[in-house]
C-alpha cells in the first residue's frame, strides 16, 4: 500500500457563484424560497447556459422549492435564485407561489402546519 492510497478523492473542481450567474446577484423574477419551481415539456429543447441550470431542470421533473433546490445542489439560495429566474425567462421552468392570498399574505392553514411542525420537532 502506498501513501497514494490513503489520500482519498481527488479534489473537485469549484466553482465561484458569481460564475455561475455571469457576475448578477439578482433577476427580474421574483422568487421567495418557497417558490415551487417545476421543469416544462419545453426543457429538451432549451439549452442549458451552465451545468448547474441543467441540473436544476433534471431535478425540477418533480416540483421543488427554491430551498430545496438549493440544499439538492449545494448553492447558495441567490445563486440558485439567479440560474432559475433564468430558466424561468427561457421557459425551461415554470413557478407556482402557493401558500399565499390574494393579497400577499401567507395562508393561515399553511402558517398553522408550519407551526405543527416546528412544535412536533
Amino acid at each position: 500500500m502506498t501513501d497514494m492510497d490513503d489520500e482519498g478523492p481527488p479534489p473537485t473542481l469549484r466553482v465561484r457563484p458569481y460564475t455561475m450567474t455571469r457576475g448578477r446577484t439578482d433577476t427580474d423574477v421574483e422568487l421567495t424560497i418557497e417558490t415551487m419551481i417545476r421543469a416544462t415539456p419545453e426543457r429538451a429543447t432549451r439549452p442549458a447556459t451552465v451545468a448547474e441550470a441543467g441540473a436544476i431542470v433534471e431535478l425540477c421533473a418533480d416540483p421543488q422549492s427554491i430551498a430545496e433546490i438549493s440544499a439538492h445542489l449545494v448553492l447558495p439560495l441567490q445563486v440558485v435564485k439567479v440560474l432559475v429566474g433564468d430558466l424561468v425567462m427561457s421557459q425551461a421552468v415554470s413557478t407556482h407561489r402557493g401558500g399565499f392570498q390574494a393579497d400577499g399574505r401567507p395562508d393561515l392553514a399553511l402558517l398553522e402546519r408550519v407551526l405543527d411542525g416546528l412544535q412536533s420537532l
